[in-house]
């Protein structure tokens, strides 16, 4: 991170915590307020002996942030949600919303682009889940990544992401750009913030409107969270297939729920029955991940999405990751096993993808 100068310039604001912006174990920053810093390594957080001098410090140091990527922070924008010219991500809170002070999370960067193969290493999925999910992306099924709240729902999307052909192109549209795609053919967006007036914002629906015209092959959305969850629907039912996106959600089943609820946030009026059969035709997979109680992150389970059933969503269990026991060191051991067959084997067959049935029950 030292090495940008623009970089420098926020280290320096951020002197007392330094040492963890620039160690690569520490993913994350926690600041909650001037005398309470949490930091992040391997899924565990831990407390820190750092403090900032002063909340006026805290605060400016903040401020400086937004300044220096032309955001506000201040008594009409108590909220800052910025990316560093390094790709990590800063989100702060200032008094009187946050009531200890200020408050900031900084997500750091990850210098290389997490693989399949490193999914493997790190116990993430075996090698017969990196075979599902790489034939599923080259069937251009479309694909929800699920999970909570810091359990790799992102790094996952960039896997998934990286096993798209080389000559698709490829439309990117996130909050704050975090992805990291390989490919060639890849269309960037961003959205914006309003200005101190509350003019110019230009949210993630509005760049799905825009990305429609743009010839996309696939369309890559970092998360749906409101009524751009419509705009995708209505996209990947019109002949947009092998997109990619992901949503909070506590499984494969309410990933579908939670894609209904965004969607009726749309302020369109559309039956509850017309709008499930969009959902239920609209996405093919979900891919579940979670961190677990050990902190690490896995891909818990992989379900394919079936037809509705008395106008239920249905989903089918492909492949789950089951836990055993926890070893002496508190480290969780379980299992990754396929569980149920996929629909698309013969597809996969024809194409000459190698998805052996013999995998699968």
């Amino acid at each position: 991170m030292a090495q940008d100068s623009s970089n420098s310039f926020l280290v320096l604001f951020f002197e007392p915590i330094r040492v963890f912006l620039e160690d690569d174990n520490v993913s994350e920053i926690l600041i909650n307020g001037p005398d309470q810093i949490y930091v992040e390594r391997k899924g565990r957080l831990a407390k820190t002996e750092a403090r900032f001098v002063s909340e006026p410090a805290l605060r400016a140091a903040a401020t400086n942030v937004a300044k220096s990527v032309n955001r506000l922070l201040n008594d009409e924008q108590p909220r800052l949600d910025a990316r560093l010219p390094d790709g990590s991500r800063v989100h702060a809170v200032i008094p009187p919303l946050s009531v200890k002070g200020t408050v900031v999370a900084i997500r750091k960067f990850r210098k290389e682009a997490l693989t399949l193969e490193q999914l493997v290493h790190f116990e993430s999925l075996d090698q017969t889940g990196v075979t599902l999910i790489d034939v599923a992306v080259k069937l251009h099924k479309n694909i929800m990544v699920s999970g909570a709240t810091s359990s790799g729902k992102t790094s996952v999307l960039n896997v998934l992401s990286s096993c798209i052909g080389p000559t698709d192109r490829i439309l990117v549209i996130e909050d704050a750009s975090e992805l990291q795609l390989m490919q060639d053919h890849v269309v960037s967006f961003e959205t914006r913030k309003p200005d101190a007036k509350g003019k110019g914002e230009v949210t993630i629906r509005d760049l799905v409107h825009s990305s429609l015209r743009l010839r996309p092959d696939r369309l890559v959305i970092g998360e749906i969270r409101g009524g751009e969850a419509l705009d995708l629907l209505q996209a990947l039912n019109t002949g947009h297939a092998g997109s990619m996106s992901t949503i909070h959600a506590n499984s494969p089943l309410d990933c579908l729920s939670r894609l209904e609820t965004c969607a009726l946030l749309s302020g369109i009026e559309i039956p509850l029955s017309a709008l499930r059969s969009q959902v239920a035709s609209a996405i093919d997979m979900v891919v579940h991940t979670a961190r677990l109680s050990d902190g690490s992150r896995k891909i818990t389970e992989i379900a394919e999405v079936m037809p509705l059933t008395d106008g239920q969503y249905v989903t089918h269990p492909l492949y789950r990751y089951t836990m055993d026991h926890v070893d002496a060191e508190g480290r969780i051991v379980g299992k990754h096993e396929a569980i149920g067959r996929p629909s698309f084997l013969d597809q996969a067959r024809i194409e000459g993808l190698p998805l052996d049935p013999s995998l699968f029950p």
